[in-house]
Formats: C-alpha cells, structure tokens, sequence
C-alpha cells in the first residue's frame, strides 16, 4: 500500500527520498564496450545471440522488412502514427534556431552559425516491449534539425524480427536506416561504428539500466542527451481532484517499471485516504499489475500539505519528470512551478496524452535533474559555431585594451598577437 505522509510531521529525507537503482555494472558495460570496439560486427552478432535468443546473418532492417512491417500493422495504428507524428513536427518546428550577425560596429561583424549534427543515433527499446512513440518523439526533432542521417538501433525479438510497430513509426518520422542490436553493444556501435553500423555524433533514447551506463562512459566520444533513470510522475491536486482519475495517473507511470516513482502532493488528507484506496482497487486489474505493486509499495507516496503554494514548494524540491496540476484554473499557478520536465496542465490532461499525442516531447529529464537540464528537443540535434570578423582598421582601435587585458593574466603572447599587425612586434 502507497505511503502518506504528512508535510512537517514526517521527516525531509522521507519526503524528498528518490528511488536509486542498485546495480554495479560499470565493469560489465566497460568489457561490453571495449569488445565491440574492438571486434566490430562479430561482436554485436554474439551478443544479441547471447542476450536476445537469435543467431542473425546480418544487422541492418532491409527496405523489404520496413515495406513488410507497414503493411502489417492496423490501418488505424497507421493513421494514429501520422496524426501524432504531424502534432510532433508541429510543435518542434517551433523549436528551431536561427543563426545571426551583428555589425553595429564600423569594420566589426560578429555573429553564430547554427548547423546540424551529421549523423544522430537513436536508441528505441524492444524485445518485450516496443515503443514506437520514442521513435516519434526522437527522430522527428532530429530531421526538423536537419541531421544528414539518422540511425536506430533496437533489439530485435527471438523470431530475429523488429516489432512492427517500431518500424512503421520509424518509416512515418523519416529514420534513414534501422540496426538490430539493442543494450550496451548498440551504444558501443553507434559511439565507436563498426562494419555495419555507422558511428554517430549524437546518442539519443532510453533504456535500461545497462544502456544508462553505456551512454554515460561513451560521453565525450560522442555526445549524449541524458542519463535517463526511472520514470516518474508527480500529481498536485486539491481536495476537488477525482480519486479514481488522480489513482490511474499514478499508475500509468508506475507500470512502467519497480522503480518507478509516483508521487501525489495534495492539501487535502480526505483526498490522500480516497486514493489510496482507489489505488488498491486498481492495480489487481492492471496486465502488469505486480510490476505497478512493487512501484507503488516501495517508491510510492502521497504527501499531505497545509496548502496547495507548499504543495508546488515540495514539487519544485522533488523536480519531477512529469508534473500533473489537477487544479481548477492551472495556469494561475503554473508561474510558481520552476523545476519540471514537463507539465499537464487542469483535470482533463492525463500524463499519457504527453506520452504518444499532443506534440511536446517525452524524453524528459528524472532522477531531480530538471532543476538544470530539459526535454529533449531539436537543440539537442544542434550546434553553434561562433565567427568575427574585424578590418585592420577597427583591431587597431581596441588592440591595446585586448593586450592590457591578456598581461593581466600573465599571457604576454597573447598581449603581442593583438598588437602586433598595428604595432609590430618589439625586438
């Protein structure tokens, strides 16, 4: 049964207590990664034998099996794909960057030129499950970017096939090639290449404990958009809010997984009862209902706050993933919420609606990480690059204030190479 707890009775490191996987696999995921650094292909063909069950003669999706997988799948399934891909692309376009100049000064243009990533790799888990709204929500900001090639890798299913889902979704968002391969060896072949798959500049998804890790050693080979940990929702709610919507909400994030986190901060304690009962009622019903157990026994809570300003207060400490304001007019108080990755604003806007359809991306930081860090976006698919320009006339006009500046740091060549096409150098 989930945890109540009373904000000032019960101590802050209850409160603010998070979830933290316990598992020591750095080791495991260095060898995995040295392995296929090393042995390429060869590599990622032992290691899906040995994980995911199959012997594959090859690593690449053929158009045949994309083609196949489209057809496969329910012409309604389809429609829906189009329909959120297009709420997606709609809202990311607006995400887009330009590049500028500024020459307010005479023989001065300065200025940032902003381009794309060649090539972006996209992690999409499968085997069990499939996920084909990660493959929307990833490579779509990844071609409104203008990324030359994006690539995914995903672990195929004992029969050696990709979950038609994901490929379908893969061929509505524009992925230019797909890889069987799935845990740390798929990080390995996207940071490293190998003979079959293409070394990325970026790496991009979630995943599982392994793929975490994986990521977090291959950064600064390539760059990666975060470590992404156990999902995670937290509901604020008056005492009008409906037990039976607030204990569903909670449960579509704790499916997810054992550690996953669901949260509810409310004003009302005859709220906190009424969900907590309802919760009880719901998760025998659940397909994954002892994963839902686990989540809401060990990692789940409601807490109870004098007034909903603290309520928001104790959010902003926590800095959920997902923050659900189940209030009557959410937009009053949306100005006080500072640390999010996503919000869902009033009573009719249910966590999963950001998951497959309304446009806003789901890959979203955890773990209290967006007290600094964002969704993922087309930024992250982005880089700048900075340019000056001056004429000899408009370097003399500030080199001495540039080599009073660099003798205050002890840099005498640099004082030097900012007077020397005016001044000369002294012998």
């Amino acid at each position: 049964m989930i945890k109540i707890m009373k904000y000032g009775d019960t101590p802050n490191n209850e409160i603010f207590k998070r979830s933290v996987p316990k598992v020591d696999i750095e080791g495991i995921v260095a060898g995995i990664l040295a392995d296929v650094r090393e042995n390429g292909d060869k590599a990622l063909l032992a290691y899906t034998e040995k994980f995911d069950k199959v012997a594959l003669s090859s690593l690449e999706v053929s158009p045949a099996e994309i083609a196949e997988a489209v057809a496969a799948v329910e012409p309604e399934f389809l429609e829906i794909l189009r329909e959120a891909a297009d709420n997606i692309r709609a809202f990311h376009e607006k995400q887009k960057r330009n590049s500028f100049i500024l020459s307010e000064t005479e023989g001065v243009v300065i200025g940032q030129r902003v381009t794309p990533v060649d090539r972006a790799g996209l992690y999409v888990p499968g085997g069990t499950a499939a996920y084909p709204s990660t493959v929307l929500m990833d490579a779509i900001p990844a071609k409104i970017a203008g990324c030359k090639e994006v690539v995914i890798v995903t672990p195929p299913g004992k029969d050696g096939k990709i979950n038609p889902a994901i490929l379908a979704a893969a061929s509505v968002a524009g992925v230019d090639r797909i890889f069987k391969v799935g845990g740390a060896q798929a990080i390995a072949a996207l940071a490293y290449g190998t003979e079959s798959v293409p070394k990325v500049d970026k790496i991009v998804g979630p995943g599982n404990a392994f793929v975490a890790e994986a990521k977090k050693q291959v950064f600064g080979v390539v760059s990666i958009d975060m470590i992404a940990g156990p999902s995670e929702i937290l509901i604020v709610a008056d005492g009008k809010t409906d037990p039976v919507c607030a204990a569903a909400d909670l449960l579509s994030q704790a499916e997810h997984d054992k550690m996953a986190s669901a949260v509810l901060v409310t004003d009302s304690a005859e709220l906190a009862k009424a969900v907590s009962a309802e919760l009880e009622k719901q998760i025998p019903r659940l397909e994954r209902a002892e994963i839902a157990r686990a989540s809401i026994d060990d990692n789940g809570k409601i807490i109870v706050a004098d007034n909903l300003m603290c309520a928001i207060d104790i959010a902003n400490e926590i800095a959920p993933e997902h923050l659900e304001l189940c209030v009557d007019n959410p937009f009053d108080y949306f100005g006080a919420i500072r640390h999010a990755g996503s919000v869902f604003m009033g009573r009719n806007c249910p966590e999963a609606l950001g998951d497959y359809f309304a446009g806003p991306n789901h890959t979203l930081p955890t773990g209290g990480t967006a007290k600094f860090s964002s969704p993922l976006s087309v930024d992250d698919f982005v880089k700048k690059t900075q340019f000056t320009y001056y004429t000899r006339d408009a370097l003399a006009k500030v080199a001495d204030k540039v080599a009073y500046f660099a003798k205050k740091e002890g840099l005498t060549a640099h004082a030097k190479s900012a007077v020397v096409r005016t001044e000369g150098i002294e012998s």
